[in-house]
């Protein structure tokens, strides 16, 4: 479960001033030396000229501060040893302290500037979410689905001129710049708390080789893969146990080839060697499938119907007895000559016979040219 978002910001908070804390230690600690060894002397040696009394503890700390930045709220001392500390204290706190300091205290309060150490800190408080490598044009696509089924994102990109990370971050995702192929990048996008990652840059090694140390960082990570090449694809499923290896061309050849049948086909995948299409037919007024219900459909036709729309109803589980009316939509699974039949019925014109008659009149044609 995910924390609270009010709670998230705390915790990146809370890492954020850790590491800052971390990579300004040797300044603060100058500091805190000078200014405690500052604010004791001044409690111990130092005497008001006019009435002779000594500092508070809190005088003397604010006058130790003070002094620190080149400011005083003493007049300067007539004993030589405090009349050192007052000319080598400014001197020390602005050549060793005052810069490292300042420098800590604008990376405190405007972490605008160290965009980057900002996106690390709220990636780290991230828990079973879905670590995406490479946004380009897959893995932004990748994130908006992800986000649109309310999954939580971390994304890992090498290119910081690439177009789609501001969109990305505006979505409220955290983007890490660097290569995913280094071990402490992946750390810092919490694979080893992630649930899945998707790797989907344009290299079928580099995707391997990211997919592998986020298994070595996490043994049950869920991995998906991004590969151009259909049979190390296969080979990289079985041998590597990776979940799920997709070939990117075998996932667009079945589009491209339903798309050139004039079957109208939504979409088209592969499972196994199965080619499966899904695909929507409005039944027409008038037409066969007027009057049927849904199982009549899927027994006559050897097809499945995943969704039914009606004139007041959007049924993603359509009930077998469920009748089908004019105007009707439905989304099928189906082959191409189910579906050409379904088509049929539902009365639209016959893909196949439409086929069969441009075959005719080319025959006819070609018949006539030969005979003259």
């Amino acid at each position: 479960m995910q924390p609270p978002l009010s709670r998230r910001y705390l915790r990146a908070l809370w890492r954020d001033t850790r590491v800052l804390v971390r990579q300004f230690r040797v300044s603060l600690l100058l500091f805190v030396l000078l200014l405690s060894t500052g604010a004791v002397s001044l409690r111990l040696f130092y005497l008001y000229p006019d009435s002779g009394q000594r500092l508070s503890w809190a005088e003397s700390l604010h006058a130790a501060f003070k002094l620190i930045f080149l400011e005083t709220v003493l007049p300067f001392p007539g004993d030589p040893g405090l009349q050192i500390l007052f000319i080598l204290t400014p001197l020390v706190g602005l050549a060793v302290v005052a810069d490292g300091v300042l420098r800590f205290g604008v990376g405190l309060f405007n972490r605008r500037e160290r965009k980057e150490a900002w996106q690390v800190a709220i990636a780290s408080t991230f828990r079973d979410h879905i670590v995406v490598c490479g946004l380009g044009r897959i893995g932004y696509r990748v994130v908006k689905e992800l986000l649109r089924l309310g999954e939580e994102i971390v994304g890992i990109e090498y290119d910081a001129k690439n177009p789609f990370l501001e969109d990305i971050r505006q979505m409220g995702v955290p983007v890490l710049l660097g290569d995913a192929r280094k071990r402490e990048m992946l750390e810092s996008a919490q694979v080893q708390e992630a649930s899945a990652i998707v790797v989907c840059t344009e290299d079928d090694l580099t995707n391997l080789d990211i997919a592998l140390d986020a298994r070595e960082l996490q043994p049950g990570i869920k991995v998906v893969l991004r590969m151009f090449d259909s049979q190390l694809a296969e080979r990289v499923r079985r041998g590597f146990d990776i979940h799920t290896a997709f070939s990117t061309s075998a996932l667009a050849a079945p589009i491209f080839a339903a798309a050139a049948t004039q079957a109208q086909i939504d979409h088209s995948f592969y499972v196994d060697d199965v080619l499966m299409n899904a695909a929507r037919v409005t039944v027409r007024a008038g037409s066969p499938l007027e009057g049927c219900t849904i199982a009549q459909v899927e027994s006559d036709l050897d097809l499945t119907v995943v969704l039914h729309r009606g004139a007041d109803t959007f049924d993603p589980h359509p009930a077998p007895d469920v009748t089908l009316g004019a105007n009707n939509c439905l989304v099928v699974f189906a082959s191409l000559k189910s579906l050409a039949r379904l088509r049929e019925m539902g009365g639209e014109q016959n893909i196949y016979s439409q086929e069969e008659s441009s075959g005719s009149h080319r025959q006819s044609w070609l018949t006539r040219l030969l005979s003259r």
